[in-house]
C-alpha cells in the first residue's frame, strides 16, 4: 500500500512540475532525464536480469535518432512512421550482432559492445551527406501524432512522461512473467539454466534486442525534440553514462532508471559548470573521470544502487530471487 502511495505522489509531482517552473531549461533537463530513463530501463533488463553488460547502447540511441532524422528530412516520411522505424532498425541491428556477441563473457562482451559503439559513431561522423558528417542534420520536423504537434517543451514533457510510465509498467509486468523468471535464472547460473532446458542464447538475445528497441525509441524522440542531430551525443562517454545510470540507480529496481538518470544528468550539468572553474580550459574528458570515480564508489559502497524502493507489487530483486530460489530454473524446463 505504501509503495502505491509513493508512486502516486511521484506521479502527481511530475504532472504538476511544469506548473511549478517557468524555466524551459529545467523542463528540458527533465525531458532528457526521461529519455535517458527509457534507455536505462532496457539496460536494467539486460544487465540486471540477463546479466549482460553493454557499452554500446549509445550507438542504438544514435541509430534511432539518425533513422528518424534521415527518413523525415530526406524522404518525407510522416513522423509517427519514422519513430516506428527508429525503434525497428536498432532492434534489427541488435538481432544481427547479438547472437555472436552474446556468446562472449564478461570483459570480452563489454569490449565487443564498446567496439560496436565506436564503429557506429565513426559511421555517423563519416557518413557524408547521409548523416551530415560531423555537422549533423538540421530541419528535423516536430513530432506530430493525430494532429497534435509537439512543438513546445511542455507538450514534449508530458509525452515523455507518458512514454516512461507505459514502458515502466510494461517492464514491471515483463519481469514477473515466465520470461523474467527465466532471465533471472540465467543471471544466477547460466549453466544450470541450460541444463534445465532453457535456450539461454535466445533469451539473452531477446533481452538485448528489447533494450536496443527502447534505446531506438528514445533516440527517435530525442531527434524530434531537439530537431537537430549530430554525432557528439552518441559517443563512448554517453554509453559510460548509461551504464553508470543503471548501476547508480540500481539494476532490476523500479525506481532505479529514474533515480540514476536524474542524478547523473544533474551531476553532468554541475560538472559542466564547475570543472572549468577549477581546471581552466578543461573539457568533457574530465567528466568521464568523475563519472568513473562515482561508478567505482557506488560499486564498492552501494552495490545495489539507490533504487531501494521496489516497484508496485514486488519486493527487491534480491528478496524476490531468494523467494524463488530453486524454482526459477524450472520455468521453462518442464
Amino acid at each position: 500500500m505504501c509503495k502505491n502511495i509513493m508512486i502516486l505522489i511521484a506521479l502527481i509531482f511530475f504532472l504538476v512540475l511544469p506548473l511549478l517552473t517557468r524555466s524551459n531549461y529545467l523542463l528540458g533537463i527533465f525531458i532528457i532525464i526521461g529519455l535517458y530513463s527509457i534507455i536505462v530501463i532496457g539496460l536494467g533488463i539486460l544487465m540486471g536480469y540477463a546479466g549482460q553488460v553493454s557499452f554500446g547502447h549509445a550507438a542504438f540511441f544514435g541509430l534511432g535518432g539518425y533513422t528518424a532524422a534521415i527518413l523525415t528530412t530526406a524522404y518525407g516520411w510522416p513522423t509517427p512512421a519514422a519513430l516506428l522505424a527508429a525503434m525497428a532498425l536498432p532492434g534489427l541491428v541488435a538481432a544481427l550482432i547479438g547472437r555472436p556477441t552474446l556468446k562472449l563473457k564478461e570483459l570480452y562482451l563489454a569490449l565487443a559492445t564498446l567496439a560496436f559503439g565506436i564503429l557506429v559513431h565513426i559511421l555517423f561522423s563519416e557518413g557524408g551527406e547521409i548523416t551530415g558528417g560531423p555537422s549533423g542534420l538540421i530541419g528535423i520536423p516536430y513530432l506530430s501524432l493525430g494532429g497534435l504537434v509537439f512543438d513546445r517543451d511542455i507538450k514534449f514533457y508530458y509525452l515523455v512522461l507518458v512514454v516512461v510510465l507505459l514502458v515502466s509498467l510494461g517492464v514491471n509486468n515483463l519481469i514477473h512473467s515466465r520470461v523474467g523468471r527465466a532471465l533471472r535464472a540465467i543471471r544466477e547460473s547460466e549453466h544450470a539454466a541450460e541444463t534445465s532446458g532453457m535456450d539461454t542464447v535466445l533469451l539473452k538475445l531477446q533481452a538485448f534486442v528489447f533494450s536496443a528497441v527502447l534505446a531506438g525509441l528514445a533516440g527517435g524522440l530525442y531527434a524530434f525534440y531537439v530537431t537537430f542531430i549530430s554525432p557528439s551525443p552518441f559517443g563512448f562517454h554517453t554509453s559510460v553514462q548509461f551504464v553508470l545510470m543503471a548501476v547508480v540507480g540500481g539494476l532490476g529496481t523500479f525506481w532505479g532508471p529514474l533515480l540514476g538518470s536524474g542524478l547523473v544528468v544533474a551531476l553532468g550539468e554541475v560538472l559542466r559548470w564547475a570543472v572549468p572553474l577549477v581546471i581552466p580550459g578543461a573539457g568533457g574528458e574530465y567528466q568521464i573521470i568523475f563519472f568513473g570515480m562515482i561508478l567505482v564508489l557506488v560499486v564498492v559502497f552501494r552495490p545495489k544502487g539507490l533504487g531501494s524502493l521496489p516497484g508496485p507489487g514486488r519486493k527487491s530483486m534480491k528478496t524476490e530471487d531468494t523467494r524463488e530460489e530453486g524454482g526459477a530454473l524450472n520455468v521453462d524446463g518442464g
